[in-house]
């Protein structure tokens, strides 16, 4: 299909600058502009590509002021990144969603299945679950006994879920995903082995949860694991048992919470961050890229960096010492060598 920047622009609340009725039928990024394709600017470091882009049209911020002539018609609206996200999803609507139930999947027989679903090839529903309706399945997925999944989800290939977890509405589980595996319960004995304790508990999505690819979140001992509604968690990170993420927090990729850490809503751990177990977690606090934090954040939206964490701005301060270490330690060694001769 194809579409004129007037068109767009209406569907965004946006202005033309430009051509209004010249036509795109595809997108590019800025950098890879080709005729005939919608782009969009939104991070200053890609400024440059404007000037040279071949995109037939560039979303860009009502603020945008560019320095030379631009080729491409553009649309100012208010939020060039939110507007062509939006886009995206509008997109990927338009190419259609499959539906019906294969053949080749397996549903026992007291599995509820709503309207409009579509379970794919080699998919497994257990005993008493039920799913909702518009949900997707894809194949090779397997879903436990007594599970409940919500109207609108998505799941896809080769996704576990285990016995008795809840997956809310509108949620995406991306492929590998394993939600419910037994927590890391071991109790240390007498000959040095390792008892393992059962883990009885659950997981539970509330809704519009995103899960990213070949993450696991393993049930709760007791009672259960829990991701508040429209918390968004990237690939290769592990939560443990019965730990509680809350609302709107976002979780970068290879991010690991250990048991029973509770974290509050809008908060950010960024790439490979760490937490140890039994914490409490203030709302609004942000976790820099590696760092690892091992005592309670109690007050809210501070910044945390650094192996112990702390304060982002004592550690930036830290770290200007740190970098500065092996010329301390010389004028130190430079200074006794004086008083010695002294």
């Amino acid at each position: 299909m194809k579409f004129t920047a007037k068109q767009i622009a209406e569907s965004l609340n946006g202005t033309v600058e430009g051509n209004p009725e010249i036509e795109v039928s595809s997108l590019s990024k800025i950098e890879e502009g080709k005729p005939g394709t919608l782009s969009f600017l939104a991070n200053p470091k890609y400024t440059s590509y404007i000037y040279d882009t071949e995109a037939s049209i560039v979303i860009v911020n009502e603020d945008f002021k560019p320095d030379k002539e631009i080729k491409a018609t553009l649309i100012r609206v208010k939020d060039a990144y939110n507007s062509f996200a939006g886009l995206l999803e509008l997109y990927q609507q338009a190419k259609g969603t499959p539906k019906g139930i294969s053949e080749k999947a397996h549903i026992a027989d007291s599995a509820k299945i709503g309207k409009d679903v579509y379970i794919g090839e080699f998919v497994s529903v257990g005993e008493n679950s039920v799913v909702g309706d518009n949900t997707q399945i894809f194949p090779n997925t397997v879903i436990g006994n007594n599970c409940k999944i919500g109207s609108s989800t998505k799941i896809f290939a080769g996704v576990k879920i285990y016995d008795e977890c809840v997956i809310g509405n509108k949620c995406t589980l991306h492929a590998g995903v394993v939600i419910g595996a037994d927590g890391f319960g071991f109790a240390p004995t007498q000959d040095k082995n390792y008892k393992k304790i059962p883990q009885i508990g659950n997981v539970v999505l509330e809704d519009n949860v995103d899960i990213g690819a070949n993450t696991c979140i393993d049930r709760a001992t007791l009672g259960s694991t829990i991701i508040r509604k429209g918390a968004i968690i990237d690939n290769l990170v592990q939560i443990a048992h019965n730990v509680e993420i809350g609302e709107n927090t976002a979780i970068a990729a290879q991010s690991g919470i250990s048991g029973s850490t509770k974290i509050g809503k809008n908060c950010i751990l960024a790439g490979q961050a760490g937490l140890a177990g039994h914490l409490t977690i203030a709302n609004g606090t942000i976790i820099t890229a590696q760092a690892g934090v091992g005592r309670n954040i109690l007050k809210e939206n501070g910044v945390y960096e650094g192996a112990p964490a702390f304060k982002h701005k004592d550690f930036r301060k830290s770290y200007i010492h740190f970098r500065r270490l092996d010329d301390l330690v010389n004028r130190v060694n430079e200074l006794e060598k004086q008083l010695k001769e002294k």
